[in-house]
């Protein structure tokens, strides 16, 4: 038995009540069983049992054994004085309050349905990443779907506390903490920490001032990334280390300049190289006045995906490289490149200022351009395919990511809709 078990039988009441009484034989009749608290404290408040004849609204503790009330120190804690109701899975030690009163205790160990034990088992002693991968499709579809729907909104909160941290260390400069989201998922994770240092190292109220010299931004970017160090051959290069170093002297940008041994090209597509994806941005930021404004004002997917449909200047047109001209031409940012940008940025910004402006017009935009988005593939998107759920939108993989993620892996299976269908006394 684990109390996190013990806590679900109680806050839902799976256990035979009939005739119902303490250990001492007071009879109990639970109105109800309270709230969960999730702070210190007993672990339920405001329940209302009555004890006897008397209706009593206080809080109830809960332990495997009841001698868990002296090894948690409870009798020491005035916390704990209005613990009106002590439930157990195991009566092993009669406890008191601090004045000597004993606490009416229930034992429950009797009381529990074996099926409800049996299938608690199944899934959390389960070695699979999944533990209801076997009997997830007996769990009805409705109740499939709002878990989904909760964990997708789970997810969302996560990703709109990220933005609201990282406002905090702006000084709540909304344009600024886009700008550092933005170039971190430029990085598409294999270089999304030196794009994330970058970003930190050359403040975009910097690049805002020469938005309108996309020379200046391309030469700032790539100055500050490191790139730049080394002595180049073409025009175009050496133009950007003249920028580049008026532009260092003017903002002392030296000193927090990152090295160009810090940005990943191994295994790397060439459309995917740091060089291209910094192109890529420039030219975003040049042609953006205010990216946070633009972003959120956008109205749907449709005009995402255009404003994200950056094109490069001329000469990362056929260079992958500095000094390297290729034959054809390079090819612009990719659907799936336009999505994840998306996904990542856009969805938590909006959610995230729907929260701070108390405004649900934005977080129902965020799930709606979700909801426009293709689904994301990966091992754990093909793991739900394989059992028969299937992710048809960015929604649907997103919510699924955190079911996997926060749930499944850490088998939180009481605090899933489908592990407590699959749990409760009767099958759903």
């Amino acid at each position: 038995m684990q109390e996190s078990l013990l806590h679900y039988i109680w806050q839902l009441q799976y256990f035979d009540y009939t005739d119902l009484k303490s250990v001492s034989g007071e009879p109990i009749q639970v109105l109800h069983p309270g709230y969960r608290n999730t702070h210190a404290g007993p672990d339920f408040s405001n329940a209302r049992i009555r004890i006897g004849e008397i209706e009593w609204i206080g809080n109830v503790e809960i332990h495997i054994s009841s001698s868990g009330w002296h090894d948690h120190k409870h009798h020491h804690d005035p916390a704990y004085e209005n613990v009106i109701v002590h439930v157990v899975w195991e009566n092993d030690l009669n406890v008191n309050r601090r004045d000597g009163s004993s606490i009416p205790t229930v034992e429950l160990k009797t009381r529990v349905s074996q099926h409800l034990l049996l299938r608690y088992n199944n899934l959390v002693l389960n070695p699979e990443t999944i533990p209801c991968a076997s009997s997830i499709l007996e769990v009805k579809e409705l109740t499939r779907l709002s878990m989904f729907d909760r964990a997708l909104m789970f997810r969302l909160e996560s990703k709109a506390e990220n933005v609201y941290q990282m406002l905090k260390l702006n000084h709540h400069d909304w344009e600024e903490t886009t700008y550092q989201l933005l170039c971190r998922n430029f990085g598409f994770k294999i270089n999304s920490d030196p794009f994330t240092m970058l970003a930190k190292s050359l403040p975009y109220k910097i690049l805002r001032k020469h938005a309108d010299k996309p020379l200046q931004v391309e030469a700032l970017l790539f100055g500050q990334a490191g790139f730049l160090e080394d002595e180049h051959v073409d025009e175009y290069s050496q133009n950007l280390q003249r920028e580049f170093s008026v532009l260092n002297r003017k903002f002392s940008l030296l000193e927090r300049r990152l090295n160009k041994a810090q940005w990943k090209l191994l295994r790397l597509r060439p459309a995917n190289f740091p060089t291209i994806r910094l192109a890529q941005l420039s030219s975003f930021i040049a042609s953006q006045q205010n990216i946070y404004s633009a972003f959120i004002s956008a109205e749907g997917y449709a005009d995402l995906a255009a404003l994200l449909n950056i094109e490069t200047s001329e000469y990362w047109k056929n260079h992958y490289l500095f000094g390297r001209r290729v034959k054809g031409t390079v090819p612009s940012m990719g659907k799936m490149s336009i999505d994840n940008i998306i996904i990542n940025t856009v969805i938590p910004l909006l959610v995230a200022t729907g929260k701070m402006r108390d405004d649900q017009m934005f977080v129902d935009k965020a799930v709606s351009i979700l909801q426009s988005v293709s689904s994301e593939e990966n091992v754990i998107i093909k793991k739900w395919n394989t059992l028969g759920i299937k992710s048809k939108a960015a929604a649907d993989s997103q919510g699924l990511l955190e079911l996997y993620n926060n749930f499944c892996l850490r088998k939180r299976c009481l605090d899933c809709n489908i592990g407590s269908a699959l749990i409760r006394p009767t099958p759903s």
